[in-house]
């Protein structure tokens, strides 16, 4: 393994486990190794074998909970996780989502969410990590068949929303400025969320 530090995060490549029955195993091997080194106020997940451990900003957990909070008009908290280890289809993937909401009826197989049951999913840009979000994260989320995949990006003051997963794309995208509306009506989130006030990262 090659253990390498950058600006934001600590990635370390995996070369074992090729074979899809094998993941979880190496998942669980890898993130238990990883968690007891973990410093607190970081968040670790995941992303294709690769380690990845990013401070938690105000700005960012202020968008998560602004968000969380109109979510709870359609999903109930017990159907909502924020920074809960959810596996995904590819190769050793184990995100920790900033958002991760539940279709109605889904339940925690020993403790842990099925990404079947994934209904909304939504990830607020960091710096250090923003190129899973867009990149590798979102491929998994379309493989998973995620419905309503939402990026919010502080950055960039704006809001990303994929929707119509197939084949391993989503074949459509809104994109809307910070202080609009985002019409989630006729997705399986079934609300309008708001982005007034989100704050933007500078």
């Amino acid at each position: 393994m090659t253990l390498v530090h950058t600006e934001d995060r600590i990635t370390m490549a995996d070369h074992d486990g090729d074979h899809a029955d094998d993941h979880t195993s190496d998942l669980d091997g890898l993130f238990e190794c990883v968690e007891r080194a973990t410093p607190d106020g970081f968040r670790v997940e995941i992303v294709e074998g690769y380690i990845f451990m990013s401070p938690q900003r105000q700005t960012h957990w202020e968008i998560i909970l602004k968000l969380v909070t109109q979510l709870t008009a359609h999903y109930p908290p017990t159907r909502i996780a924020s920074d809960v280890r959810i596996d995904f289809p590819g190769h050793l993937n184990g995100f920790a989502c900033d958002i991760a909401a539940m279709k109605d009826g889904a339940e925690t197989d020993n403790g842990r969410w099925h990404h079947q049951d994934v209904e909304f999913v939504a990830e607020v840009i960091s710096r250090g990590t923003g190129q899973n979000d867009y990149g590798p994260k979102k491929a998994a989320y379309a493989t998973a068949e995620v419905p309503v995949y939402l990026v919010a990006d502080p950055y960039q003051r704006r809001c990303h929303v994929y929707t119509e997963p197939r084949d391993g794309e989503y074949r459509a995208e809104t994109i809307v400025e910070f202080g609009l509306d985002l019409d989630l009506s006729k997705t399986p989130a079934a609300l309008v969320l708001t982005t007034k006030d989100f704050p933007e990262q500078p």
